[in-house]
């Protein structure tokens, strides 16, 4: 696949090499205080470069009736288990199952602190002992830091449940059971498949919330992409994923084109799954597979109107996305307001929203007019 590389970060956040510590969402919302819940975080509303500001909770009142979410049902794996190569310990990240039983794995060191950093990959035939008698046997390269590899003596989804743990960064302070990585749209894969990290723009979302949006005339429309590990260091544009759109979810988004609601994914995962189903003509069809789909300006998107996304480093290739959706200037004032106003970072900080400018000239500009 072709793999957009190369292209400068956004003018705003080009001044930092990575998000300021004191920026990096250490824990969880509902665990900064007592009586929160997920929804605890704030919400930076973009509307073309107009920005403003609110609480997730509120996200009903900037919703309206016939409004469309699209978002991801793929569950988070316990996907990083430990293991030995020779004496050495390392850590094993499982980030994407095959179709032959190998598994795309990242093999990391670990920091000392609970969490690791990242390793050299290979050479093929490297032989890591796992927990439980298993062995995984590197046998060839997918890039610099993944390699296809099979595991003997045991079953992966297995020995995840078993040993594993949800994948872990630096940034945040401690461990965190499974359920944290969960979001409330995760329904259980019929292979037992899921994410290695979590689609982690849907994290705030609550039942209670879900309810209030739907008795408010906004829809869902449910997509599956299971996404592998983001490159931490390299910040690597996504390799290809399984994804599935359903019919009845594409026949929905259709509808909605058709009509007056505004189609909204949550997360650059339900991006990259519905644009994947779309044709030329912006008509989503129903599919399932693989998609090596990388959304760029230059690519542009077919079917999604706005976005529900968290706030992604400097360098992150999730930005050209953004901006395939929203525009540079939209993002550069958005991202410079987010800096200013110190939102945080992270699976567990808080969240952007993307929306059509509206005004008086929005009837005459057609739709994804920013």
């Amino acid at each position: 696949m072709t793999l957009a590389m190369g292209v400068p970060p956004l003018e705003p956040v080009r001044k930092w090499a990575s998000v300021p510590e004191e920026l990096s969402a250490r824990v969880p919302a509902e665990q900064r205080g007592p009586g929160l819940d997920r929804d605890a975080v704030r919400l930076l509303v973009s509307r073309g470069t107009e920005v403003s500001h609110h609480s997730f909770g509120e996200l009903p009142l900037l919703l309206r009736a016939g409004d469309l979410l699209v978002v991801n049902t793929s569950p988070t794996l316990a996907a990083a288990v430990d293991g030995r190569i020779g004496h050495a310990r390392v850590v094993v990240h499982f980030s994407t199952r095959g179709d032959d039983g190998r598994w795309a794995v990242e093999l990391r060191d670990p920091d000392g602190r609970g969490t690791t950093r990242a390793r050299a990959g290979g050479p093929a035939g490297t032989e890591v002992r796992l927990p439980g008698g298993g062995r995984l046997v590197l046998e060839e390269a997918v890039s610099g830091r993944l390699w296809w590899a099979r595991v003997r003596g045991g079953e992966v989804l297995g020995l995840l449940r078993e040993h594993g743990r949800p994948i872990r960064y630096s940034y945040t302070e401690r461990d965190q059971p499974l359920s944290v990585y969960q979001t409330v749209f995760a329904l259980p894969s019929p292979d037992g498949s899921g994410s290695a990290e979590m689609p982690s723009a849907a994290r705030p979302f609550t039942a209670r919330l879900v309810a209030e949006l739907v008795s408010r005339g906004v829809q869902f429309a449910p997509v599956t992409l299971h996404t592998g590990v983001a490159s931490a260091e390299a910040h690597e544009p996504p390799y290809p994923e399984r994804f599935s759109v359903p019919e009845a979810s594409a026949r929905l988004i259709n509808a909605v084109k058709a009509g007056d609601g505004r189609v909204v994914a949550v997360g650059t995962t339900a991006v990259r799954a519905v644009e994947s189903a779309a044709g030329a003509d912006g008509l989503v069809h129903a599919r399932a597979g693989w998609t090596d789909l990388v959304v760029t300006p230059e690519r542009g998107v077919r079917v999604v109107d706005g976005l529900l996304t968290g706030l992604h480093e400097p360098k992150a290739s999730h930005l050209l996305m953004l901006e395939a959706v929203a525009g540079r200037a939209a993002i550069g004032r958005g991202y410079e307001e987010a800096l200013r106003r110190n939102y945080l970072w992270h699976e567990f900080g808080d969240v952007h929203l993307l929306l059509p400018q509206e005004g008086p000239h929005t009837e005459h500009c057609g739709r994804n007019c920013w």
